[in-house]
């Protein structure tokens, strides 16, 4: 097993760079919402998705939560979805080329229909934090997964869905959290990220990279609530663009501690997108 090294030089980060078009030209991402009073982590992830390129960003949310949505955001679009059939009505718009679901999104019985739905449709599908809770919770939805999604466990959500793996094999050494990881990605066929200092990005093929946030790149800062979602959100949007999941995942990855490393002390979640210009203007220049 080789582990490759995610750095600067080895990541596609060229692809960054914007051509001229219509905004449809840069992809459409949907990111489902939970209700009343659970819709800031969605939309973190949407705000992320739209720093990070994608032409256009929607925020599908609850018709209760409508107006919370729409009274902290304006770049962004807002559309009901509550039920399974709202959501099959909204992906009957082919440019719609991304989505993310997971954040503040809920985890009662009613949401796995909105799952289902997601993952029939086949598209480039992020599934992050309440969704891996659903997955681990309902075992048949694994089953529903294919090589366009991208799971985003931390530790604790890895352990209860892949519960045969022990805390102590997952803590060890990389080369043991790496064969994990593949592990859990050939299980269930698609690319994961296991998050933590040491991230871990594996795709169902049995490749593994490693990103290390130590040393020169520490990144202590992003233990904060919502940085989560801010990745979900990068990763989204890149593969709004077109950015293949594996693709996506590294490159989301490394940006997630740049911007951290780039605004330093102080950071809250809010600041990751905000500050997210600033380094591709490094880069890119």
């Amino acid at each position: 097993m080789a582990i490759s090294i995610l750095n600067r030089s080895n990541l596609p980060l060229d692809l960054l760079q914007k051509k001229q078009g219509h905004k449809f030209d840069h992809g459409h991402a949907l990111v489902l919402s939970g209700g009343v009073g659970r819709t800031g982590a969605a939309r973190l992830a949407a705000m992320a998705a739209l720093r990070i390129g994608a032409g256009v960003v929607s925020i599908g949310t609850p018709p209760a939560a409508i107006s919370e949505v729409a009274a902290h955001i304006s770049a962004l679009m807002v559309r009901k979805i509550k039920t399974p059939h709202d959501l099959e009505i909204a992906l009957s718009d082919k440019r719609i080329s991304a989505l993310c679901v997971g954040p503040g999104f809920g985890t009662s019985p009613a949401q796995i229909g909105l799952i289902e739905e997601i993952l029939a449709a086949k598209r480039a599908t992020v599934l992050d934090a309440d969704a891996i809770t659903l997955l681990a919770m309902n075992r048949e939805l694994c089953t529903l997964l294919h090589p366009a999604c991208v799971l985003t466990p931390h530790a604790g959500e890895f352990a209860r869905l892949f519960p045969d793996t022990s805390a102590e094999a997952f803590a060890a050494s990389i080369d043991k959290r790496a064969e994990v990881t593949i592990n859990a990605a050939h299980d269930m066929g698609c690319i994961v990220i296991a998050k933590g200092e040491d991230t871990l990005v594996a795709d169902h093929n049995g490749h593994v990279y490693l990103h290390q946030a130590t040393g020169a790149r520490a990144a202590p800062w992003l233990a904060t609530a919502g940085s989560g979602d801010v990745l979900a959100g990068f990763i989204t949007g890149l593969m709004a663009r077109g950015f293949t999941p594996l693709e996506a995942a590294k490159v989301a990855v490394w940006l997630h501690v740049e911007c951290a490393i780039t605004f330093g002390p102080g950071l809250i979640a809010e600041d990751l997108p905000a500050v997210l210009p600033k380094v591709l203007r490094k880069l890119l220049v």
